[in-house]
């Protein structure tokens, strides 16, 4: 199985360089404008889109990401919708890889051999579910690699060398490694302290290690892409797009623009990075 997940690593392994992977959640502020949100991201320079599905209770979000998930649940998204958002992204594009990052009980509602065959058909490529352990992969993980979506597992400051070969057992894709302990948009990630710890997880894996919480800068996400394979960015974005919003809370003319200039932003610090690490 080879997805564009695998597809992407590879061709930037040719080009010397890490990914820039962006995330958005679904639907925030409204699906219209999340749609073209996500539609300039790859334009902007990110090399992979997280797509984040609402949900009323997300444990392991920050502020900023809470905030966006219930705009988004206000606006009416759901799973539902969510899928058909890729549907219409795949429509222009159909190359970029699209991760959907989220809780499982949405998932579990669905069904989950539904949310499967409905995900892979629409042009999803990974999932990043946070709330279920490995020692949970038969709810979700092993069907979804059947299905051939990639599975990617978050690492973490507190996942030691005896824990990490579990986490790493049936992930695919990449490793996600989440810099700091805590929720999303808490803290800066220590440049030293993450080349540290890729550097131990490459020591148990040949995946693509890409890193995310606590970038914010340009300058944060060359300092992470110097020592990963990738940098994600999701507080960052959700903040500068919720600050374009109107009194009411609703698009404003400068929404997306808002969201493709920070992100062309970050790219360019990701892509500095080849040149700066040499």
């Amino acid at each position: 199985m080879t997805t564009r997940i695998d597809v992407r690593f590879a061709q930037l392994k040719r080009e010397g360089r890490s990914a820039f992977v962006a995330y958005l959640m679904a639907g925030d502020p409204d699906p219209k404008t999340s749609l073209a949100a996500i539609n300039a991201l790859p334009k902007a320079g990110a090399d992979i889109i997280e797509i984040g599905i609402p949900f009323s209770d997300p444990m392991a979000d920050g502020p900023s990401i809470q905030a966006a998930g219930l705009r988004a649940l206000k606006a009416g998204m759901t799973l539902k919708k969510t899928l058909e958002l890729v549907r219409e992204f795949r429509a222009g594009d159909g190359t970029t890889p699209l991760v959907l990052m989220g809780y499982y009980n949405p998932i579990y509602i669905y069904g989950v051999e539904n949310f499967l065959t409905d995900a892979k058909s629409v042009g999803v490529d990974g999932l990043i579910i946070v709330d279920l352990p490995p020692e949970e992969d038969i709810e979700l993980c092993v069907p979804a690699v059947r299905a051939g979506l990639n599975f990617i597992r978050l690492a973490t400051p507190t996942t030691d060398d005896k824990r990490l070969p579990a986490v790493l057992a049936n992930t695919s894709g990449f490793v996600y490694y989440v810099s700091i302990t805590g929720i999303t948009g808490a803290a800066a990630a220590n440049a030293k302290v993450v080349a540290d710890a890729v550097a131990r997880i490459k020591r148990h894996t040949n995946l693509p290690v890409c890193v995310g919480f606590g970038i914010k800068t340009s300058d944060a996400a060359r300092a992470i892409a110097e020592r990963a394979d990738g940098a994600v960015v999701g507080t960052a974005l959700v903040d500068a797009l919720r600050a374009s919003l109107d009194a009411e809370g609703r698009a404003s003319p400068t929404t997306v623009k808002a969201v493709a200039d920070l992100a062309a932003s970050l790219a360019a610090g990701v892509r500095g990075a080849k040149q700066a690490a040499e």
